[in-house]
């Protein structure tokens, strides 16, 4: 067995377990099951072609998000599947974040039914952490109607690890005497970073557990995984991560992806796909007054594997044919994989985000970032709404569900 000569990071004494990671259980089906009492303790399964969210009862069958439904009624035959309501969802994450926000100021939201919460310095006024999460729970419950899961601990990572394992419905603690104890025996996928191939690599090296991971020298990781993974997963595995809580941290990249199915796709299919993404993406860029550099495309195969292919262009924009242009340059260059594996799901993101111009010098039509057309569809949405708009090229296509989301 190798061991490290890192030494064991010491806690300090005045150290203290305030961050909270509040996270609703199986949102979607949830709602469902909260708004139709027939639904409740019964499998659900929210989405046809595509599982966007399953109920507790339906996991229990193996039934994951992202699947198809066809293989999820196979696994759940006696399911309820259900027609998304994204409006009902939006208005649910509205209620749960006001929740949030009387709890503390001190709110970063990381998607429509998660948050981190720093309640340090409301031990005279509110109780201890685990005073104020399981308020919190409560709060949720009867203001909302929904279960959550709170984990608290003494950084963001770890508060979200004690979430996960404290799932559905429960309080899980974290003290900083105990997070090695509780840090350790865990897989380690359960480190931020970690996804399907990183496990791969760690799993083929014989490591397995986080604690097997801490211990593995830092070097020898590194020649595994790569200088910025390695160095990451390491300080992750002896519970460093002096992120604080931030509040109004805007985002890094804007995204949206379609699940296709496991049907015959055409060129003309996918193609279609991407103009809807792109369309939503740059939409969404230019209403939050920002421009990107990398567009990021993100393919996944019928045999569960996964491609990304990314471009940077020379200036910054928002504009969407420039976007849709360069992402059909990445579809292109992917299509021999395409034909050859049969594709699921394609996603589309801008990274590498930044202000356009400050808020208040925001003109009507900016030539950087808005084309004519952009600038005439964003007006015609704004007044007739989203769906009562498109492009000739989508008449008749499935265009997929459009999540709700945080507000930039």
């Amino acid at each position: 067995m190798f061991v490290s000569d890192s030494p064991r990071p010491r806690i300090s004494s005045g150290a203290e377990a305030t961050i909270l990671h509040a996270d609703l259980d199986a949102f979607y089906a949830s709602v469902e099951q909260r708004d139709d009492p027939a639904l409740r303790g019964r499998p659900v399964i929210v989405g046809g072609g595509v599982v966007l969210a399953a109920s507790y009862e339906a996991k229990a069958y193996g039934v994951r998000t992202a699947s198809s439904g066809a293989q999820a009624l196979r696994l759940c035959p006696h399911a309820v599947v259900v027609r998304p309501r994204m409006s009902a969802y939006a208005a649910a994450s509205k209620a749960v974040f006001e929740v949030f926000g009387h709890t503390t100021p001190l709110v970063e939201g990381l998607s429509i039914d998660e948050a981190f919460l720093d309640v340090a310095g409301l031990r005279k006024i509110a109780g201890t952490p685990v005073d104020i999460a399981a308020r919190l729970r409560r709060d949720v419950r009867e203001q909302v109607g929904l279960p959550i899961t709170v984990g608290v601990a003494r950084t963001k990572f770890l508060a979200k690890v004690a979430s996960a394992v404290g799932k559905p419905d429960g309080l899980l603690h974290v003290p900083p005497d105990g997070e090695i104890e509780f840090l350790h025996p865990l897989p380690v996928e359960r480190l931020w970073g970690v996804g399907a191939v990183t496990s791969r690599k760690l799993r083929d090296a014989g490591i397995a557990t986080v604690g097997r991971l801490a211990h593995y020298p830092e070097e020898l990781l590194v020649s595994i995984v790569g200088p910025a993974a390695g160095h990451h997963l390491h300080a992750l595995a002896w519970a460093r991560d002096p992120r604080p809580v931030q509040v109004g941290r805007r985002r890094r990249s804007v995204g949206a992806q379609h699940a296709l199915g496991r049907r015959p796709t055409s060129r003309e299919d996918v193609d279609a796909a991407l103009v809807t993404l792109v369309d939503r993406v740059t939409g969404r860029l230019r209403r939050g007054r920002r421009v990107g550099r990398t567009v990021v495309l993100r393919l996944r195969f019928d045999d569960f594997t996964r491609a990304t292919r990314s471009h940077t262009l020379a200036q910054p924009s928002a504009q969407t044919q420039t976007i849709l242009t360069t992402a059909r340059g990445l579809l292109g260059n992917a299509m021999p994989m395409i034909e050859s594996k049969g594709i699921t799901l394609v996603g589309v993101a801008v990274a590498n985000l930044e202000d356009d111009c400050p808020q208040q010098l925001a003109l009507p039509f900016d030539p950087y970032t808005r084309s004519t057309l952009d600038t005439t569809l964003d007006s015609l949405r704004d007044r007739f709404g989203s769906s009562a708009v498109t492009r000739a090229v989508l008449l008749g296509r499935d265009q997929g569900v459009s999540v709700p989301i945080l507000p930039d």
